[in-house]
């Protein structure tokens, strides 16, 4: 029988200037900057098979992981409300860099069986994605400014005109999106999810952006991955709320909810209804109609067809 190798398991919590790392096992916490020069320096002291796990942290972790991953360490990124979730489940009052850093590392010690391998993403993936996110970070500065703004006469025009630039932002990012995608040879899947009524172009191109980073096995695993999957707490003869699992990035949800609203008026209207018929209120009805909606661009980008509204068929 093949004996089992052993790794040392290693738990980062970072920032945009320092890294704390912890060994599994040990109290230390070692603190180097977040560079990369002093990440291959770390990474050349590990003289061992090992795993390290980082909570995601927009860009700032990506430096690290891509490094100890062509170092030849098994890479684990972690949803952050996994080690929140974790440190209530094992009663960890303190929360501070080191004290999650040993988290971390206990948590991928016990739970890399459970947890998806990183696997870097390419350029074009990289680059597409940090677009989709920059777009989210002005749509909702737009937002976050007409609403502080709101009701103040004095400032209607200049408000007018700051969200007239934030638009024009907005509008090139979605352009060089585009750009990408048709550079890629992806904008025919693009115009496939486009062809669904209630999806619209930027909705469309962040479902492509999603679907190019990864071999999903089924539809539900595409659902899973943009975090439209639910969460099923049920014991004896109680029966929990579901809710979502939230897995995924928030800005493909929030697209997709978008766009099953705008579906849930027109042409898919009649599985609104069904679902309401059934108990659902309006939101979780929605939900339900986001998921769908992500099943069909699923199975239309694996396929490259256009959707046939002919072929609907109420739940």
């Amino acid at each position: 029988m093949a004996q089992a190798t052993f790794m040392l398991s290693y738990g980062a919590d970072v920032d945009s200037r320092y890294i704390q790392i912890n060994r599994y096992g040990e109290s230390a916490v070692s603190k180097i900057e977040n560079s990369p020069r002093a990440i291959r320096a770390w990474l050349r002291s590990i003289d061992a098979p090992a795993r390290l796990a980082v909570e995601a942290t927009g860009a700032y972790h990506l430096e690290l992981v891509d490094q100890a991953h062509k170092a030849g360490l098994t890479v684990y990124v972690v949803n952050p409300r996994a080690i929140r979730q974790y440190r209530e489940s094992v009663g960890q009052r303190a929360k501070n860099d080191r004290c999650d850093a040993r988290l971390i590392a206990r948590y991928i010690d016990r739970e890399h069986d459970e947890t998806r391998v990183y696997t870097p993403l390419s350029g074009r993936q990289r680059r597409a994605w940090q677009l989709l996110k920059r777009r989210a970070t002005l749509v909702k500065s737009r937002q976050q400014l007409q609403q502080s703004l709101a009701g103040l006469s004095a400032l209607r025009s200049p408000l007018h005109q700051a969200v007239s630039r934030i638009d024009i932002l907005i509008a090139l990012v979605e352009r060089q999106i585009e750009d990408l995608l048709k550079e890629q040879g992806l904008w025919e899947l693009v115009t496939c999810c486009e062809s669904i009524q209630g999806i619209g172009r930027v909705t469309a191109m962040a479902l492509v952006i999603g679907f190019d980073r990864g071999e999903f096995a089924s539809a539900d695993a595409f659902v899973a991955f943009l975090g439209m999957d639910v969460r099923v707490r049920d014991s004896g003869r109680f029966t929990g709320q579901r809710k979502l699992t939230k897995k995924g990035d928030s800005e493909y949800r929030r697209l997709i909810y978008n766009a099953a609203m705008t579906a849930g008026r027109y042409a898919f209207k009649p599985y609104v209804q069904a679902f309401k018929a059934r108990g659902m209120k309006a939101t979780p009805a929605y939900v339900a109609l986001a998921r769908k909606l992500i099943r069909i661009a699923y199975a239309l980008m694996k396929n490259q067809q256009r959707f046939d509204p002919n072929r609907l068929r109420t739940a």
